[in-house]
């Protein structure tokens, strides 16, 4: 048995496709503890892992979203994450070092941190499309290093990190000290896939969540249609009150997930449409015909598990380029947000419901997931890191 620390940053797309990872090492017999934000420490707890809250620099300051590593936010997501190292080291040094850390892989990278710091070996989650040399996000979202800006940040987050021994800045922010990376993304998703090394893609790891309760699906004559877009970047009144004002007339049943969105906004419901700050998503996914969903990572795999045909509306660039691949791997279609109007996304969900060459497509991917080796395969890997 092995003592086993996960680190997790504030952020339900970087916290749930490592539920599914930490519950099958609790059932191996390690000694895990998990350290995350209040908010998902039930949900950490039903692992069977001992769960440490954490406070968030990004929560107590009123941060809507995760920061996003990339474009015109990069330099100052870095300053949040340097922001947030600082005040969790402390906190997270003051407990006994671990024989392993396993920890989210873009946001989390206090786990480096440590890691480094005790000297022990640490595997890294990442839920999202990874790059290389073949392929990567700067496709959709450019970063200009001569930026003075950018030059700043990094020379502080420098001058931080070799209070802790580490001066390979660059190498930090890659995170090739790792011992393990574990996509949690099939390979056959990934671009140029095929490319990579040094990368495990285990699969999405949906783990118990699949059990999720508190939804009844409607009578059967109606085909279900879930529109979700996410826990982050989901501000879109404007998009739900499109939907409903159009929905009577379809013969959907409708689903719609509006997060923080005042619900009394969206006009007068019809009777073929209910409207939930949250939905058990893989409940409702499981007696879906559609998704209508941002494409972020963990909705997007979980659509395709569900074998539930994919309608992107991407919010930002990551979501642009996982809707870019969900087109054109033939999982669904992709639309403009800024752009789409009720009758092409009306249009888009009776044309992917539709489509046999969709269906057969998404049964393909969903044998990719199932190939990839989810938790267990996850699991294996973690322990032939141990020392």
């Amino acid at each position: 048995m092995a003592m086993i620390s996960h680190y997790a940053p504030l952020g339900a797309g970087h916290v749930n496709p490592t539920i599914g990872i930490v519950a099958e090492l609790v059932r191996r017999g390690h000694d895990v503890t998990s350290f995350v934000p209040q908010r998902f420490a039930d949900r950490m707890a039903a692992t069977g892992a001992r769960v440490v809250p954490v406070p968030s620099a990004w929560e107590s300051a009123g941060l809507e979203d995760p920061p996003q590593m990339h474009s015109r936010h990069l330099i100052r997501a870095m300053g949040y994450l340097l922001e947030e190292t600082t005040a969790l080291m402390p906190l997270l040094t003051a407990h006994p070092r671990p024989d392993l850390v396993l920890h989210d892989g873009p946001l989390a990278v206090w786990g480096r941190v440590l890691a480094h710091h005790w000297a022990v070996p640490s595997v890294e989650v990442w839920p999202n499309l990874v790059s290389n040399r073949h392929w990567s996000m700067n496709r959709y979202s450019k970063v200009n290093p001569l930026d003075p800006r950018f030059i700043v940040m990094m020379l502080r987050f420098a001058s931080y990190l070799r209070k802790y021994g580490i001066r390979d800045v660059g190498g930090f922010f890659e995170g090739t000290s790792a011992t393990r990376r574990l996509v949690t993304v099939p390979r056959a998703f990934q671009y140029a896939g095929e490319t990579f090394e040094g990368f495990r893609f285990v699969g999405p790891v949906l783990g118990d969540r699949a059990a999720d309760s508190g939804w009844t699906p409607p009578a059967p004559d109606r085909p279900v249609l879930l529109v979700s877009l996410g826990s982050a970047y989901n501000r879109r009144p404007d998009l739900y009150r499109a939907i409903v004002s159009t929905a009577a007339v379809q013969p959907w049943h409708v689903v719609l997930s509006i997060g923080e969105v005042d619900p009394a906004g969206l006009g007068p419901l019809p009777p073929n449409v209910e409207v939930h700050p949250q939905v058990p998503q893989l409940s409702v996914l499981r007696h879906a015909r559609a998704f209508v969903t941002h494409a972020g990572m963990g909705g997007t795999m979980e659509g395709i598990a569900a074998r539930v045909p994919l309608v992107a509306l991407p919010q930002m660039a990551e979501q642009r380029a996982n809707a870019d691949r969900i087109s054109g791997l033939g999982l669904g279609r992709a639309l403009d947000p800024d752009t789409v109007t009720p009758d092409r996304l009306w249009a888009a969900v009776d044309a992917v419901a539709e489509d046999p060459a969709v269906r057969e497509r998404l049964a393909w991917m969903a044998g990719q997931i199932e190939a990839a080796g989810g938790a267990p395969a996850a699991a294996d890997e973690i322990e032939a890191a141990l020392p």
